[in-house]
């Protein structure tokens, strides 16, 4: 049996990816190992968003290449955001390294691993027996004497076979790249252009996941509120129509989505949340910064009067709505006004979580040509003084959980106390919490104790929900 391990980095694009390439892979007669020395084909799904992403990622190929040395015959691939960054050069820096490709290729993974790639013994024909690389970039530097690189967009990843994480939960592709050209960000020459699958296509898609027992699906785009727009006429529908349209199916309980770009969060959208009985009671709301100055130098089309009324409307539709952020510390020319005003926002609406970043320069983006770079240990200063808000008023904000009873969809047991369960809320917040439930099951909880991350409570007797 071909045995295979995937190292997954980044974002829940690349979790649905990796779960393409397992389903994929399986359907070919691949066995899944655990540990990545027991593999003959070796995987990497990469992200290529901040510097600590590719620092871990090479820390793993070199493993991969020693793990190559002691037995040739193994296969290293990588994909993702870092081989389509690198793709003039990745078989020349790595020239271990056997089929590189970007997101919008991950079907030519299953070409690579043809027949005519594997001897009578099932043994790899390492660099594909001397045959001529293909790269779709031609000779001029993607491509070195071995392996194959696979580039250019093709098609999304929907259409290949599955291997979720959890038989209950799925990822739902609706589109790909995006279109905004923010300073720092590496997506758009990563992932490209915004492009939309067909909605009748996603609708189908969410029916077989329906009859497959699945019952939370996460909506996935780099921007994924601006579904749609790119569409022909006759098949376009918005985002927040789509939303309707995925509510409206048996059988599927819960519905997410990541990630949205505050400028696309439309009034409409605020009310499917409002409406909708499956669509969850969570928006994440990117800020990335509260100074409207740096906003602007961060090319994010909005600046702090607009964000903070998109918050308004949403707090006026849905008053227990969760909300989380991302924010970047340190961008270039950020003065401690500038931070203030960060702190500021936090403060005042009071995220339920943030996920928060130093910023680290990306090759091939305008911020990082920026004069005035803040200095490293100015970012960490500026880093602690925003975690400790943000984990001040996120728990101030988990407060208003306890003593409710929650519905909760149980994911399995939890990661500090096996004995104990683990699920989430509608709300996006995971509960760690006393009960008889089996994974996939949605029960009652009482919450009984808060803290800036997590919930903790009891499950209700007899509390089984639908």
């Amino acid at each position: 049996m071909r045995t295979y391990h995937v190292t997954t980095f980044g974002c829940q694009m690349n979790e649905h990816d990796s779960e393409r390439m397992r389903g994929m892979l399986d359907s070919l007669g691949y066995e899944e190992v655990a540990e990545r020395e027991d593999a003959a084909l070796i995987l990497f799904n990469t992200c290529s968003i901040r510097e600590a992403a590719d620092n871990r990622f090479l820390a793993h190929l070199g493993q991969a290449k020693r793990l190559k040395s002691d037995d040739p015959t193994r296969v290293v691939g990588v994909g993702g955001c870092w081989a389509q960054s690198v793709k003039e050069e990745v078989f020349r820096r790595f020239p271990f390294v056997d089929v590189a490709f970007g997101p919008g290729q991950i079907h030519r993974l299953a070409e690579f691993l043809t027949a005519d790639s594997i001897d009578a013994h099932g043994r790899f024909l390492m660099r594909d027996a001397g045959r001529e690389p293909e790269c779709a970039q031609g000779a001029q530097g993607a491509r070195a004497e071995a392996g194959r690189g696979y580039f250019e967009f093709e098609g999304f990843a929907g259409h290949l076979p599955m291997k979720r994480a959890r038989e209950f939960q799925a990822w739902l592709q609706i589109s790909q790249g995006c279109n905004c050209v923010c300073s720092y960000c590496i997506v758009p020459s990563t992932r490209g252009r915004e492009q939309s699958r067909p909605p009748g296509e996603l609708l189908a898609e969410v029916e077989r996941l329906a009859a497959d027992g699945v019952l939370e699906v996460t909506l996935l785009g780099q921007n994924v509120n601006a579904y749609g727009r790119d569409l022909p006429r006759d098949e376009r529908v918005t985002f927040a129509e789509l939303l309707r349209a995925v509510d409206a199916i048996p059988g599927i309980r819960r519905i997410r989505y990541t990630s949205p770009h505050p400028k696309d969060i439309r009034e409409d959208v605020i009310r499917a949340h409002a409406e909708c009985e499956a669509l969850c009671e969570h928006i994440h709301l990117p800020l990335q910064s509260g100074s409207s100055r740096i906003l602007k130098a961060m090319r994010r089309t909005y600046n702090r009067e607009r964000y903070l009324d998109r918050v308004a409307q949403i707090r006026e539709h849905v008053p227990d709505c969760a909300l989380t952020t991302d924010i970047i510390v340190g961008f270039p020319g950020e003065s401690e006004e500038d931070f203030q005003a960060t702190l500021d926002v936090v403060s005042e609406v009071a995220y339920d979580s943030a996920y928060t970043f130093v910023y680290s320069p990306r090759r091939g983006t305008e911020a990082a040509e920026l004069p005035d770079q803040v200095p490293h240990p100015v970012k960490v200063e500026r880093m602690e003084r925003l975690v400790a808000l943000v984990q001040e008023r996120a728990r101030e904000r988990a407060e208003r959980f306890v003593g409710r009873a929650m519905e909760v969809l149980v994911e399995g047991p939890s990661r500090t106390d096996p004995a104990r369960l683990r699920g989430r809320t509608t709300h996006n917040k995971t509960v760690n919490f006393d009960g008889t439930a089996e994974p996939g099951d949605i029960v009652e909880v009482e919450i009984t104790a808060a803290t800036s991350m997590t919930l903790n409570g009891q499950e209700r007797l007899l509390s089984r929900v639908g």
